[in-house]
């Protein structure tokens, strides 16, 4: 669960505090295709700490003897560090959607985005440039 919190919110709806009164180019257009895709987990960093902490306390248990807690904590460490990273990925894994838009001037672009509002083929939209691209709907 607190990997979870890890995942950044890439939906059209979030914006970062530091976009906040930027102005972005925004050009209208109509979606020709659309289709799901998975985008990729996050690798922080956070999970292969917590792993290797825990993976190390739990191997510095095995044996009996300086040299063996010693080996065991290594190892541990090492173990879990990578089933900490695998899972950090897994958990922030998410799904989205890669859209291709015919703008006005003829132009494709192509915009992939988290969940949160779904668009359709042929329906027109608004292509918002910026640090994070971003197509919502057109209320026109």
């Amino acid at each position: 669960m607190a990997l979870s919190a890890c995942a950044p919110d890439i939906s059209p709806s979030s914006y970062a505090v530091g976009s906040v009164g930027q102005v972005n180019r925004t050009v209208r257009g109509v979606v020709i295709s659309a289709r799901p895709v998975a985008i990729g987990g996050t690798q922080s960093g956070v999970g292969a700490g917590a792993g290797a902490v825990a993976g190390g306390a739990a191997g510095s248990a095995i044996g009996s003897g300086v040299r063996a807690n010693i080996a065991g904590a290594v190892g541990g460490a090492l173990v879990g560090g990578i089933i900490g990273a695998m899972a950090e990925n897994a958990v922030t894994r998410q799904s989205g959607t890669e859209y291709v838009v015919q703008t006005e001037n003829s132009a494709l672009l192509t915009v992939v985005q988290g969940g949160g509002q779904e668009l359709s083929v042929n329906q027109k939209v608004l292509v918002i440039y910026g640090s994070q691209s971003r197509i919502i709907a057109d209320p026109s």
